[in-house]
């Protein structure tokens, strides 16, 4: 058996301060969102599909719903991406179920970001990427601005 080495020493505290780090960085909420996204997967028969993609990270979101009249009635999303993209996505397909189709340009960035407590710079181009969704959406399903 070999001695431990000062890595060896060192892994728990490293572990401890990353959890720390990812705790300040990432509301409850958020990570919530990451780990139990809602509305995950594809939706049969959707009424429009949009993807939209960060070329900077590679992030990619894929979004449909179903409308029904005006209204959405379902939201479904598939994501690869980092954790705020993913959690993003997942508070989109919620505030997008039930919500008129003239309203999605109420979808911004800035509420994205708000409803989980504000995030940080580094974070914030997941709130960008479901943001973009919500507009290509609306673009695609001919709602005026």
């Amino acid at each position: 058996m070999l001695p431990p080495s000062s890595c060896d020493k060192a892994a728990p505290l490293l572990d401890t301060t990353a959890r720390l780090h990812t705790r300040s960085m990432f509301s409850k909420e958020l990570l919530d969102h990451f780990q139990n996204p809602r509305n995950a997967g594809e939706l049969k028969d959707a009424t429009a599909t949009v993807d939209v993609s960060n070329p900077v990270c590679g992030d990619i979101l894929k979004v449909a719903v179903r409308v029904d009249g005006q209204r959405i009635s379902e939201a479904r999303f598939l994501c690869r991406g980092c954790t705020t993209s993913i959690a993003c996505a997942s508070r989109l397909t919620e505030l997008l179920t039930a919500r008129q189709i003239g309203k999605l340009h109420e979808i911004t960035t800035d509420v994205l970001s708000a409803s989980f407590g504000e995030l940080p710079p580094e974070t914030i181009h997941g709130a960008y990427l479901a943001a973009d969704a919500a507009q290509a959406l609306a673009a695609k399903l001919g709602v005026a601005r």
